[in-house]
C-alpha cells in the first residue's frame, strides 16, 4: 500500500515537471477622441402651470349660464359664465333712485343756503337759522356722494356678474353647475382654474448633497410616464434656498421651465429630471487612468522604450504629463487640461485627436502542457479508450 502512494506522488510530480508557465506583457493604449463630456444630478419634481388662475366672482347669486367646460381653451378677456342679474339690476335701479333723491336734496339744501347767506349778510336773520342752513347744505352733500358712490358699487356689481377668463389658456377644473348659488363672503367664490399650458415649469426635488454643483441656466432633460418614450427639454431658471425636511431627508426646489407647444405636459405629472451640471461638445477627451501611468523597464522587445524623462517637463497647475506612444517609443508629453466628470478629462493643449497615450501594463499567464504524446498515466482517459474491439 505504501509503495502505490509512492508511485503515484512521482506519477504526479512527472506530470507537473511538464507542464510550464509563461508570462506575456502588453502595453494598454488609449486613444485621444472627440466627443461630449457630462456630469448630471437626478431628481424627481411635478409639473406645474408658470400661470394658473382661479376665476371666480366677487357677488352672490345664481349661475345662469356657463360657457365654458372641462379642456375648453379660452382667450383673454372671453365671456365664460353668467350669474343672474335680476336682483343686481335691482341694486343699480335702486341706487340710481337714490341718487337723485340725494340730488335733488342737496340742490334744494343749496337753495336755501344761498339765500340765508344773503340775509344773514343784512343782518336779517340770526347765526342759528344760518348756521343750521350750512349744516343742512354740509349733510344733505355727504348724503349725495354717498349715493354716487352706491351707484357705482352696484354697477360694478352687475358688471360682475358677467364672468371673463383673465389670460388665454386651457380651463382645468370648473367647480360649478348651472343653477348653483356662489356666496361671496370674504373669500372669492372659485368658477374654473384656467391654466397656460404653453408655458409649463417643473418643481424638482434635490438632494442636499447635490444642491451645491446645481446652478440657474444649466440644461435639463426629464421624461414622464406618460409619454416615456419622449426626453423634454429645459432649463433651471431658479433654485431654491427653501429646504424641505421629510424622514430626515433634505432636498430644495428647483425650478425648470419646460417650453410645452403640443400640450402633451400636463399640471400633476411626475418629472424624472437629469440636471447636467457639465456639458461640453466635441471637445477632446481623454480617459483619466492615462494620468497615473509610469513606465517600467522591462526587456520585453515587443513593449515600447521610453524615450526621455518626465521630470524634465515643466507643469503648470492645469497640467499633467502623459506618455505618448509614438514610433514604438514612449513619450512623455505635458497636457493642458480641462473639466473633468471623474472619467474622463478634457484636453484644451497638448495632445491630437487620435493620439495613442499609454495608460497602463497587462500581464497574462499562460499554463503550457504536455506535448500530446506524452499524457499521464493517471489522466483520465477519453471515452472507449479501453474497449475490446
Amino acid at each position: 500500500m505504501k509503495y502505490s502512494v509512492q508511485l503515484l506522488l512521482a506519477a504526479a510530480v512527472a506530470f507537473s515537471s511538464g507542464c510550464t508557465q509563461q508570462q506575456k506583457t502588453s502595453l494598454e493604449t488609449v486613444r485621444v477622441e472627440k466627443g461630449e463630456l457630462t456630469e448630471t444630478v437626478t431628481a424627481t419634481g411635478t409639473i406645474e402651470s408658470v400661470t394658473q388662475v382661479d376665476v371666480g366672482t366677487q357677488v352672490t347669486g345664481i349661475i345662469d349660464k356657463l360657457y365654458a367646460d372641462y379642456n375648453s381653451v379660452v382667450s383673454k378677456g372671453e365671456l365664460i359664465a353668467e350669474i343672474e342679474k335680476t336682483l343686481l339690476q335691482s341694486d343699480l335701479a335702486s341706487a340710481e333712485a337714490n341718487v337723485e333723491s340725494a340730488r335733488l336734496t342737496y340742490e334744494y339744501n343749496l337753495t336755501n343756503y344761498e339765500r340765508d347767506k344773503a340775509l344773514h349778510d343784512k343782518q336779517l336773520i340770526s347765526d342759528y337759522e344760518f348756521q343750521t342752513s350750512a349744516k343742512d347744505l354740509k349733510v344733505s352733500k355727504t348724503a349725495y356722494d354717498k349715493a354716487q358712490a352706491d351707484k357705482v358699487r352696484a354697477a360694478k356689481n352687475l358688471n360682475y356678474a358677467e364672468i371673463y377668463s383673465p389670460i388665454d389658456g386651457i380651463v382645468i377644473s370648473r367647480e360649478v353647475e348651472v343653477g348653483q348659488t356662489v356666496v361671496s363672503n370674504m373669500n372669492v367664490a372659485n368658477l374654473y382654474t384656467i391654466a397656460d399650458l404653453d408655458n409649463m415649469q417643473v418643481i424638482g426635488n434635490v438632494d442636499e448633497a447635490d444642491i451645491g454643483s446645481v446652478k440657474v441656466g444649466q440644461p435639463v432633460t426629464f421624461s414622464v410616464d406618460a409619454y416615456p418614450d419622449i426626453l423634454f427639454e429645459g432649463t433651471v431658471t431658479q433654485v431654491r434656498l427653501n429646504p424641505t425636511t421629510e424622514s430626515n431627508v433634505v432636498t430644495y426646489e428647483v425650478v425648470v421651465n419646460a417650453p410645452n407647444p403640443e400640450h402633451k405636459l400636463i399640471p400633476g405629472l411626475t418629472a424624472n429630471l437629469t440636471i447636467y451640471t457639465l456639458r461640453k461638445e466635441n471637445i477632446l477627451l481623454l480617459p483619466d487612468k492615462a494620468f497615473t501611468f509610469e513606465p517600467r523597464s522591462s526587456d520585453d522587445k515587443n513593449l515600447p522604450r521610453q524615450a526621455g524623462d518626465a521630470d524634465e517637463l515643466r507643469l503648470e497647475d492645469n497640467q499633467k504629463c502623459v506618455w505618448l506612444v509614438k514610433d514604438g517609443k514612449l513619450v512623455p508629453v505635458a497636457v493642458t487640461i480641462g473639466a473633468t466628470n471623474g472619467i474622463k478629462t478634457q484636453i484644451l493643449a497638448g495632445l491630437a485627436e487620435n493620439d495613442v497615450v499609454a495608460a497602463d501594463y497587462s500581464t497574462v499567464v499562460s499554463q503550457g502542457n504536455m506535448p500530446h504524446d506524452e499524457q499521464s498515466p493517471f489522466a483520465p482517459q477519453p471515452p472507449g479508450r479501453n474497449k475490446k474491439k
